[in-house]
């Protein structure tokens, strides 16, 4: 490949659509990805594993050359993509236009992950004689609650020092990010009749009424532990659903929660307990939680970026990645990579050419620093 939009292209068409988001767009996808990179990495002397978090979908692991005992640093961006329903481009073309590549994962995460791999690219001769080995690792499932970096958080983040999980930053350090808990609350009631409804217990009354409930003392209880970078906790209700038909009193009733969190509010115990607490009649039918990420501002590794790139800026996000994972297991992690989130998901997903440039200049100007 001639340069890192080449490498860009190939990487776009290879759909990698997470099965949870577009169930049958691209099975498999996830791993013909890892399998592509894999045989992109070892000319440049990885060591290669593909390690299945979930059968069938694995993380793909790239041990740098060199020596085995040096410190060890990974760039991690993620495999899968969100699904392509609504899309108004080809989502897996690739196509150049306007001075943008253009395609499913072109911002979220593609883009980042060539950035990544072209700085590899580059700097192949230096990669064994480093004082720090810098490998890759390619997380799968990131789109849907991150099987892929919870694995590897497990069973591997005790083997390094630093982690730089690709996302879209616009090349900003992201060292702070809320975490996020989906939860679906439950109101049960009584169906009878609806010329009765005096009979029965409406479910859909009961949650709306449990709702307007969280949105006092909960919503108050997610204000008080504000961050000085990420603002406050934040709770969204986004789906409601309930009943079967006009003529009977719903027996059933479920809406659908996403609570953003900043470190303070779940240093004790996780949101899924604090929210528990405030439900009352209503019932935490299932939930699905990630944790904040806090990168001390004055860590060691930031400061080395911050040398090797003067510029840098550090920031924080309301998102949440695979880096918070890596950070739950004790491994000091940031986000960061070419592109702007505001791209990623959009229905004509891009990532401007000039940015990508940069991101490649960027992250082999890192690799190649190490060895200072």
């Amino acid at each position: 490949m001639r340069s890192v939009i080449d490498l860009l292209q190939a990487l776009v068409r290879i759909p990698s659509v997470n099965p949870a988001s577009d169930p049958g767009v691209s099975p498999g996808g996830e791993k013909q990805m890892a399998e592509f990179l894999a045989n992109f990495l070892e000319p440049l002397g990885f060591e290669t594993t593909l390690e299945e978090a979930e059968p069938g979908r694995p993380n793909i692991i790239a041990r740098a050359p060199g020596a085995k005992d040096k410190p060890r640093i990974l760039l991690g961006p993620h495999l899968d993509t969100v699904g392509i329903s609504g899309m108004t481009i080809a989502p897996f073309s690739g196509e150049i236009r306007d001075g943008k590549v253009l395609g499913r994962g072109t911002s979220d995460t593609k883009g980042p992950m060539a950035a990544m791999l072209w700085g590899f690219k580059e700097n192949a001769r230096l990669l064994a004689d480093l004082p720090v080995a810098v490998d890759f690792v390619g997380f799968m499932g990131e789109e849907t609650s991150q099987p892929g970096s919870r694995h590897f958080a497990k069973h591997h983040a005790s083997e390094y020092q630093f982690a730089i999980a690709g996302e879209p930053t616009s090349l900003e350090a992201v060292y702070c990010t809320k975490g996020c808990l989906w939860a679906i609350i439950e109101a049960k009631g009584k169906s009878v009749h609806a010329s009765q409804p005096q009979n029965g217990e409406n479910a859909i009354l009961k949650l709306i009424d449990g709702l307007r409930d969280l949105h006092g003392p909960f919503s108050e209880h997610l204000t008080e532990s504000a961050h000085p970078v990420l603002g406050n906790s934040t709770m969204n209700v986004g789906k409601i659903s309930g009943g079967t038909q006009p003529n009977i009193v719903p027996a059933r009733a479920t809406a659908q929660l996403d609570i953003r969190t900043v470190p303070d509010l779940v240093k004790e115990r996780p949101a899924s307990e604090i929210l528990a607490d405030y439900l009352d009649d209503l019932e935490l039918a299932h939930f699905a939680e990630s944790p904040p990420m806090e990168m001390p501002a004055d860590h060691p590794w930031l400061k080395r970026l911050q040398k090797i790139h003067p510029n840098l800026t550090l920031t924080g996000a309301p998102w949440f990645s695979d880096a918070a994972h890596l950070s739950a297991a004790g491994l000091a992690s940031i986000c960061l990579g070419p592109g702007s989130i505001n791209q990623a998901h959009t229905a004509d997903e891009f990532i401007n050419i000039s940015d990508l440039e940069d991101g490649a200049r960027w992250f082999s100007h890192f690799v190649r620093s190490l060895a200072d």
